[in-house]
Protein backbone atom coordinates (compact mmCIF):
# COMPACT_ATOMS: atom_id res chain seq x y z
CA UNK A 1 0.00 0.00 0.00
CA UNK A 2 0.89 3.67 -0.65
CA UNK A 3 2.68 5.49 2.25
CA UNK A 4 -0.56 7.71 2.66
CA UNK A 5 -4.37 6.63 1.61
CA UNK A 6 -6.69 8.94 1.83
CA UNK A 7 -10.65 9.03 2.23
CA UNK A 8 -12.45 10.32 -0.18
CA UNK A 9 -16.81 10.91 -0.25
CA UNK A 10 -18.66 11.52 -3.18
CA UNK A 11 -21.02 14.88 -2.24
CA UNK A 12 -23.14 17.48 -3.28
CA UNK A 13 -25.64 15.17 -4.00
CA UNK A 14 -28.56 16.36 -1.65
CA UNK A 15 -28.19 14.12 1.47
CA UNK A 16 -27.92 15.67 5.05
CA UNK A 17 -24.40 15.18 6.32
CA UNK A 18 -22.34 16.66 3.67
CA UNK A 19 -20.37 18.96 6.07
CA UNK A 20 -19.82 16.27 8.88
CA UNK A 21 -18.62 14.34 6.17
CA UNK A 22 -16.38 16.33 4.91
CA UNK A 23 -14.75 17.31 8.30
CA UNK A 24 -14.15 13.83 8.49
CA UNK A 25 -12.60 13.26 4.53
CA UNK A 26 -9.35 14.16 2.55
CA UNK A 27 -11.07 14.39 -1.04
CA UNK A 28 -15.01 15.37 -1.99
CA UNK A 29 -16.22 14.63 -5.20
CA UNK A 30 -18.70 16.73 -6.16
CA UNK A 31 -21.36 16.08 -8.28
CA UNK A 32 -21.66 18.40 -11.25
CA UNK A 33 -25.03 18.39 -13.02
CA UNK A 34 -25.25 14.89 -14.63
CA UNK A 35 -27.02 12.88 -12.49
CA UNK A 36 -27.42 15.73 -9.96
CA UNK A 37 -25.98 19.23 -8.86
CA UNK A 38 -26.59 22.45 -9.71
CA UNK A 39 -24.83 26.02 -9.56
CA UNK A 40 -26.02 26.32 -6.34
CA UNK A 41 -25.39 22.79 -4.71
CA UNK A 42 -22.14 23.29 -6.16
CA UNK A 43 -21.51 26.20 -4.67
CA UNK A 44 -22.73 25.09 -1.34
CA UNK A 45 -20.43 22.08 -1.84
CA UNK A 46 -16.95 23.98 -2.44
CA UNK A 47 -17.64 26.31 0.33
CA UNK A 48 -17.98 23.17 2.75
CA UNK A 49 -14.99 21.69 1.33
CA UNK A 50 -12.83 24.99 1.84
CA UNK A 51 -14.07 25.55 5.17
CA UNK A 52 -12.80 21.15 5.77
CA UNK A 53 -9.53 21.33 3.93
CA UNK A 54 -10.51 18.66 1.35
CA UNK A 55 -9.38 18.65 -1.99
CA UNK A 56 -12.22 19.18 -4.88
CA UNK A 57 -13.11 16.75 -7.47
CA UNK A 58 -15.61 16.98 -10.14
CA UNK A 59 -18.00 14.06 -10.02
CA UNK A 60 -19.62 14.03 -13.70
CA UNK A 61 -21.93 11.31 -14.66
CA UNK A 62 -24.24 10.15 -18.15
CA UNK A 63 -27.00 13.17 -18.40
CA UNK A 64 -29.80 10.97 -17.00
CA UNK A 65 -30.93 12.75 -13.74
CA UNK A 66 -33.81 10.38 -14.25
CA UNK A 67 -31.82 7.32 -13.00
CA UNK A 68 -29.23 9.07 -10.45
CA UNK A 69 -26.77 8.28 -13.20
CA UNK A 70 -26.73 4.64 -12.58
CA UNK A 71 -28.29 3.17 -15.66
CA UNK A 72 -26.02 2.36 -18.81
CA UNK A 73 -27.18 5.14 -21.38
CA UNK A 74 -27.44 5.01 -25.11
CA UNK A 75 -25.29 7.88 -26.04
CA UNK A 76 -22.52 8.88 -28.61
CA UNK A 77 -19.18 9.31 -27.64
CA UNK A 78 -19.22 12.95 -29.12
CA UNK A 79 -21.96 13.72 -27.13
CA UNK A 80 -20.62 11.97 -23.48
CA UNK A 81 -17.61 13.43 -24.49
CA UNK A 82 -19.12 17.32 -24.65
CA UNK A 83 -21.76 16.45 -21.17
CA UNK A 84 -18.24 15.55 -19.44
CA UNK A 85 -16.59 18.53 -19.97
CA UNK A 86 -19.48 20.43 -19.47
CA UNK A 87 -19.96 19.36 -16.46
CA UNK A 88 -16.04 19.21 -15.27
CA UNK A 89 -15.96 22.82 -16.41
CA UNK A 90 -19.10 24.19 -14.58
CA UNK A 91 -17.53 23.08 -11.10
CA UNK A 92 -14.02 24.34 -12.01
CA UNK A 93 -15.97 27.91 -13.00
CA UNK A 94 -17.00 27.62 -9.39
CA UNK A 95 -14.09 27.10 -7.78
CA UNK A 96 -12.13 29.36 -9.66
CA UNK A 97 -14.65 32.25 -8.34
CA UNK A 98 -14.21 30.96 -4.75
CA UNK A 99 -10.35 30.90 -4.85
CA UNK A 100 -10.53 27.41 -4.88
CA UNK A 101 -8.68 24.52 -7.27
CA UNK A 102 -9.95 21.83 -8.94
CA UNK A 103 -7.41 18.60 -8.31
CA UNK A 104 -9.44 15.56 -9.71
CA UNK A 105 -12.19 14.20 -11.85
CA UNK A 106 -13.86 10.91 -9.97
CA UNK A 107 -16.48 9.84 -13.05
CA UNK A 108 -20.05 8.47 -11.30
CA UNK A 109 -22.18 5.45 -11.02
CA UNK A 110 -22.92 3.87 -14.76
CA UNK A 111 -20.19 5.64 -16.09
CA UNK A 112 -17.53 4.91 -13.38
CA UNK A 113 -18.03 1.22 -14.05
CA UNK A 114 -18.47 1.00 -17.54
CA UNK A 115 -15.66 2.96 -17.96
CA UNK A 116 -13.18 1.63 -15.99
CA UNK A 117 -13.44 -1.76 -18.23
CA UNK A 118 -14.59 -0.35 -21.81
CA UNK A 119 -11.56 1.54 -23.70
CA UNK A 120 -14.37 3.33 -25.57
CA UNK A 121 -15.86 5.34 -22.88
CA UNK A 122 -12.54 4.91 -20.81
CA UNK A 123 -11.40 7.58 -23.75
CA UNK A 124 -14.79 9.84 -23.14
CA UNK A 125 -13.15 10.53 -19.79
CA UNK A 126 -9.59 10.67 -20.50
CA UNK A 127 -10.48 12.72 -23.54
CA UNK A 128 -13.06 15.61 -21.59
CA UNK A 129 -10.33 15.77 -18.98
CA UNK A 130 -7.48 16.61 -21.50
CA UNK A 131 -10.01 19.11 -22.89
CA UNK A 132 -10.61 21.07 -19.65
CA UNK A 133 -7.33 20.84 -18.06
CA UNK A 134 -5.24 18.17 -18.78
CA UNK A 135 -3.45 18.54 -15.37
CA UNK A 136 -6.49 17.14 -13.39
CA UNK A 137 -6.06 13.65 -12.45
CA UNK A 138 -8.19 10.22 -12.86
CA UNK A 139 -9.62 8.77 -9.83
CA UNK A 140 -10.90 5.41 -10.97
CA UNK A 141 -11.35 1.91 -9.80
CA UNK A 142 -8.23 0.00 -8.27
CA UNK A 143 -6.58 -2.62 -10.50
CA UNK A 144 -9.04 -1.61 -13.64
CA UNK A 145 -7.64 -1.08 -17.11
CA UNK A 146 -8.81 2.84 -16.95
CA UNK A 147 -6.14 3.42 -15.14
CA UNK A 148 -3.36 1.91 -17.76
CA UNK A 149 -5.57 3.76 -20.15
CA UNK A 150 -5.63 7.37 -18.36
CA UNK A 151 -1.43 6.75 -17.82
CA UNK A 152 -0.83 6.26 -21.42
CA UNK A 153 -2.95 9.15 -22.38
CA UNK A 154 -0.55 11.31 -20.39
CA UNK A 155 -3.12 11.80 -17.09
CA UNK A 156 -1.84 11.20 -13.46
CA UNK A 157 -4.14 8.77 -11.73
CA UNK A 158 -5.69 7.52 -8.48
CA UNK A 159 -6.19 4.39 -7.36
CA UNK A 160 -9.33 4.30 -5.94
CA UNK A 161 -11.00 1.29 -3.29
CA UNK A 162 -13.97 1.13 -1.84
CA UNK A 163 -14.97 0.42 2.45
CA UNK A 164 -19.20 0.17 1.05
CA UNK A 165 -19.36 -1.83 -1.81
CA UNK A 166 -18.51 -5.77 -2.66
CA UNK A 167 -16.84 -6.73 -5.00
CA UNK A 168 -16.79 -9.22 -7.79
CA UNK A 169 -13.68 -11.70 -8.94
CA UNK A 170 -12.92 -9.80 -11.43
CA UNK A 171 -11.98 -6.35 -9.60
CA UNK A 172 -15.40 -4.48 -10.75
CA UNK A 173 -17.69 -3.53 -8.38
CA UNK A 174 -21.02 -5.76 -7.68
CA UNK A 175 -24.04 -3.92 -9.57
CA UNK A 176 -26.55 -2.03 -6.94
CA UNK A 177 -29.16 -4.00 -8.37
CA UNK A 178 -27.65 -7.07 -6.84
CA UNK A 179 -28.50 -7.98 -3.41
CA UNK A 180 -25.92 -7.44 -0.59
CA UNK A 181 -23.92 -4.98 -3.20
CA UNK A 182 -23.86 -1.79 -0.78
CA UNK A 183 -22.16 -2.55 2.77
CA UNK A 184 -24.55 -1.09 5.49
CA UNK A 185 -22.99 -2.84 8.16
CA UNK A 186 -20.37 -0.25 9.77
CA UNK A 187 -18.37 -3.40 11.14
CA UNK A 188 -18.43 -5.06 7.94
CA UNK A 189 -16.89 -1.86 6.26
CA UNK A 190 -14.10 -1.77 8.78
CA UNK A 191 -13.09 -5.77 8.17
CA UNK A 192 -13.17 -4.09 4.56
CA UNK A 193 -10.98 -1.27 5.17
CA UNK A 194 -8.83 -3.43 6.79
CA UNK A 195 -8.22 -6.35 4.20
CA UNK A 196 -7.78 -3.29 1.93
CA UNK A 197 -5.07 -1.76 4.03
CA UNK A 198 -3.45 -5.70 4.41
CA UNK A 199 -3.24 -5.69 0.54
CA UNK A 200 -6.34 -7.78 -0.55
CA UNK A 201 -9.96 -8.36 0.41
CA UNK A 202 -12.39 -10.90 -0.36
CA UNK A 203 -14.85 -11.01 -3.38
CA UNK A 204 -18.17 -12.13 -3.08
CA UNK A 205 -17.21 -15.88 -4.83
CA UNK A 206 -14.80 -16.15 -1.52
CA UNK A 207 -11.69 -15.27 -3.66
CA UNK A 208 -9.19 -13.33 -3.20
CA UNK A 209 -8.34 -9.95 -4.78
CA UNK A 210 -5.11 -7.83 -4.74
CA UNK A 211 -5.68 -4.00 -4.73
CA UNK A 212 -3.24 -0.97 -5.00
CA UNK A 213 -5.16 1.69 -3.81
CA UNK A 214 -4.42 5.42 -3.19
CA UNK A 215 -8.10 6.35 -2.03
CA UNK A 216 -11.04 4.61 0.12
CA UNK A 217 -14.66 6.09 -0.98
CA UNK A 218 -17.06 6.44 0.87
CA UNK A 219 -20.88 7.15 -0.77
CA UNK A 220 -22.72 10.22 0.98
CA UNK A 221 -25.93 8.49 -0.03
CA UNK A 222 -25.32 5.33 2.36
CA UNK A 223 -27.73 5.82 4.83
CA UNK A 224 -24.22 4.87 7.54
CA UNK A 225 -22.06 7.12 5.63
CA UNK A 226 -21.24 9.43 8.40
CA UNK A 227 -20.90 6.43 10.81
CA UNK A 228 -18.45 5.07 8.47
CA UNK A 229 -16.84 7.77 8.19
CA UNK A 230 -15.75 8.33 11.87
CA UNK A 231 -14.57 4.85 12.21
CA UNK A 232 -12.76 4.75 9.25
CA UNK A 233 -11.30 7.76 9.63
CA UNK A 234 -10.17 6.71 13.01
CA UNK A 235 -8.57 3.51 11.54
CA UNK A 236 -6.50 5.48 8.70
CA UNK A 237 -5.12 7.54 11.90
CA UNK A 238 -4.14 4.36 14.37
CA UNK A 239 -2.41 3.00 11.14
CA UNK A 240 -1.39 6.41 9.99
CA UNK A 241 -2.10 6.07 6.62
CA UNK A 242 -3.32 9.35 6.76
Amino acid sequence: MPDTLTLNADVGEGYPYDGQILALVHIANIACGGHTGDDASMRATVTLARQHGCLIGAHPSYPDKANFGRQPMNITAADLTESLVAQISALQRICQLQGACLFHVKPHGALYNQAAFDPLIGNCVIEAIKTVDPSLKLMALAASPLLEQATAAGIEVLAEAFADRRYQPNGALVSRQQPGALIDNPADAITQVTAILDGTLCAVDGSRLRLYADSLCLHGDNPEALAFAGRIRHLLDERRYA
